[in-house]
């Protein structure tokens, strides 16, 4: 008997909507996580993006890059790394881009990133002054300040606690599950403490799938929220 068969046979009768929720994924990916169809469609990808970014930029190398002053090779490095996915659109990629291409740019973006990733107190703070510093980030044609270029190289960097946030997408899922996602247009701790609440509502009732880290409750949201999933 597969995964999805034994899942869905001990679902209820009248599903919660919950249930529905883990019904759906279920029926694009019978074996879950760990379906290779999965991997090939969702993970493999993000998982490739984080294992390179996360060696690129561990806590002593990125250290390292920045008492260099060496900041538009680290621009460089993750511009490179996102380039290679689907997560950001055409015009934030470019935004992004175009904002870490001189020193100054890519200096205020370095030096916040690594106190995002290493430095020591809340998480509250250190995210707010992320916020602030990629607001600061240099803009030519279209704004740098969105959630997805907010939450993305977080996300990618450091996968088993940063989750990367699609508004439409995620708005969608979290009524489809029934999460009362607190959601403002612009990037804030308020909202990203509201999806790291919706990620850990969604890693405990998906205990029975076995989630390995965000990239799979992100994914999760994705097959929920997305049209590509209808």
């Amino acid at each position: 008997m597969s995964l999805a068969t034994r899942i869905i046979a001990g679902l209820a009768p009248n599903q919660t909507r919950q249930e529905r929720c883990i019904r759906k994924f279920l029926r694009f990916f019978p074996r879950g996580f760990h379906d290779p169809k999965y991997y090939a469609w969702e993970r493999g990808y993000k998982i490739e993006a984080h294992e390179k970014l996360a060696g690129q930029l561990n806590k002593r190398a990125f250290r390292q890059l920045i008492e260099e002053r060496r900041f538009t090779e680290i621009g460089s490095i993750v511009t490179r790394i996102e380039s290679r996915t689907n997560l950001l659109f055409s015009f934030e990629k470019m935004a992004f881009r175009d904002a870490v291409r001189d020193v100054a740019g890519s200096e205020i973006f370095a030096r916040a990133f690594y106190d995002l990733l290493y430095a020591r107190g809340h998480e509250k703070p250190k995210f707010e002054a992320w916020c602030n510093a990629i607001s600061d980030l240099p803009r030519k044609q279209t704004r740098v300040l969105t959630h997805p270029v907010v939450t993305v190289w977080p996300f990618l960097a450091q996968s088993d606690r940063h989750i990367f946030l699609k508004p439409m997408v995620t708005k969608a899922a979290a009524a489809e599950y029934g999460f009362d996602f607190v959601y403002k247009s612009k990037p804030s701790w308020e909202v990203y403490s509201s999806l790291l609440r919706f990620a850990e509502t969604l890693r405990e009732d998906l205990k029975r799938l076995a989630p390995r880290d965000m990239i799979d409750i992100q994914s999760f949201i994705w097959v929920l929220g997305s049209s590509e999933y209808r």
